[in-house]
């Protein structure tokens, strides 16, 4: 690890700490050459596969993305943040459990609804009425009939 202040190659470890519910290391560091000190975090890089859209094109998995379409189908529901982060944090593990490079984007949509039908039922059916792109009544009927079974 370079000194961020003189550029030195050679520093030591003063202390380490998991921090984010263990999924970083914090560390307190110190250059041996000109004796600042100053922290580093550390975490695991983890890759996500890329998405394959409905028309065939493939782009990376965006989960900013993913995290605005599960605010928009919450939006004013009683749902806090730390479920939404949950259930986001399930569908990315579920997606990387896979072990493939390439998912095909109905996956995900169908991961997504997975995660509102335990949250919220209201959110389910708003995005579910997106997703499929629900054009009558009567498809409304249908989803709300599986909810209740």
């Amino acid at each position: 690890m370079h000194c961020p202040f003189c550029s030195a190659t050679d520093t030591k470890v003063i202390d380490s700490r998991l921090v984010a519910e263990g999924h970083q290391v914090r560390r307190r560091r110190e250059c041996t050459e000109c004796h600042e000190r100053f922290t580093t975090f550390e975490g695991a890089e983890l890759v996500m596969p890329r998405v394959i859209k409905r028309d065939g094109t493939r782009q990376p998995f965006d989960e900013e993305k993913l995290q605005g379409g599960m605010l928009r189908a919450v939006e004013k529901r009683p749902v806090s943040m730390d479920e939404i982060e949950q259930a986001l944090s399930k569908i990315k593990s579920t997606l990387r459990a896979t072990g493939e490079r390439e998912v095909p984007s109905e996956m995900i949509g169908n991961l997504m609804m997975e995660q509102l039908m335990n949250l919220d039922k209201v959110a389910y059916i708003r995005f579910a009425s997106v997703y499929r792109a629900f054009e009558d009544v009567s498809e409304f009927g249908e989803a709300i009939a599986k909810l209740q079974k």
